[in-house]
């Protein structure tokens, strides 16, 4: 597999992004988010998507062009419409707007609905924490269903993510950041390009059987994957749909029905000033003590806190560099001769 440095492919999705009419500020943007979540270990949510995104701006599934829309503001309120333009850029300028609202009233709720695919989620608590303040999202993915609800037969659900940020006096912040169902969808299709099987109780295949194989999850007839948790992360996966979607005037899965490139994304985020609530600044003093204790008694064991694994792929792979597998390269050659390439839709 070519192994490539984050410079180089900040460049080379910029310039790819760039020849398909993307403005350049937002071709860079959409490229670091992608680099960034890459370097994070979410390989998932990263460089790879490019030829899937380039294949939506070619069937008008993504609208590069679209402004980010303010349909409702009520002060610590505000709703916005994306209009399929890209989530990373959208999502980003939401939450800005909502930091401001955070900071004038102690608390923002945003609706961010019919953006395309926002990308990782934890980027926007990072964005939220770097202020000071406290994030919490829930997004859908109206694109097409793929996770059973619980104890179901058929999928109803997208991957639907729910994160949280909190940010840590002298230290990273605290990022919490999970698909619903047992893994992200795009971790299948990786495992699939590069001949690996998924986790025993992630999937299931097209007669509802425990499968290992990412085959049923990538090419018809399709199974689909299950929730995390049983009842529990079925139940959060429909929480994340009713509030991020449903609540904020986006698709629902539902209404979801295309097969194409596109993916819909709507979100739900609260945003709170943790200064201005009852423990008052010093409620900082007992978070860092929680996680210290959180940390302490466990021997040798490596006790990680949310975030520190996305850390540690960082440090890694600044240095020795993203690892791209050959399936999704060779997409990324057929770019360059300007090709269509053949992008799975999971």
């Amino acid at each position: 597999m070519p192994l490539l440095s984050h410079t180089f492919l900040r460049d080379y999705l910029t310039q790819h992004l760039q020849r398909v009419d993307v403005a350049p500020d937002i071709a860079s943007v959409v490229a670091n988010n992608l680099v960034d979540a890459s370097l994070k270990g979410h390989d998932s949510h990263g460089v790879t998507l490019l030829p899937r995104y380039i294949e939506a701006i070619r069937a008008g599934e993504l609208i590069p062009t679209a402004p980010l829309r303010l349909t409702r503001d009520e002060g610590a309120l505000l709703s916005f419409h994306g209009g399929l333009g890209f989530g990373q850029v959208q999502g980003r300028d939401a939450i800005v707007h909502g930091i401001e609202r955070a900071r004038r009233f102690g608390i923002a709720v945003v609706g961010l609905a019919q953006s395309h695919h926002l990308g990782r989620i934890g980027a926007f608590a990072e964005q939220i924490t770097d202020a000071g303040l406290i994030a919490i999202h829930f997004a859908n993915v109206a694109s097409r269903p793929v996770v059973l609800p619980f104890n179901g037969l058929s999928p109803r659900f997208g991957t639907n993510p729910f994160c949280v940020g909190i940010p840590v006096a002298g230290q990273p912040p605290l990022i919490l950041d999970f698909a619903t169902s047992t893994i992200a969808g795009n971790k299948a299709r990786i495992a699939w390009n590069e001949g690996r099987s998924i986790l025993p109780g992630c999937a299931v295949d097209d007669h509802g059987n425990p499968t290992e194989d990412p085959r049923w999850l990538v090419q018809e007839p399709f199974g689909a994957l299950l929730a995390f948790g049983g009842h529990k992360g079925s139940g959060l996966a429909l929480v994340c749909s009713l509030l991020g979607a449903a609540l904020t005037g986006g698709e629902s899965e539902r209404l979801k029905k295309s097969k194409g490139a596109g993916v819909v994304n709507s979100m739900l985020s609260l945003i709170v000033n943790p200064d201005l609530l009852g423990a008052g600044p010093e409620w900082q003093d007992e978070l860092v003590a929680q996680l210290q204790w959180t940390r302490e008694g466990h021997g040798d064991r490596d006790v990680l806190l949310p975030g520190e694994a996305e850390r540690r792929h960082q440090q890694h792979r600044l240095s020795h560099g993203i690892e791209v597998d050959e399936v999704s390269w060779r997409q990324f050659l057929l770019l360059e001769n300007d090709r269509a390439p053949n992008v799975s839709h999971f």
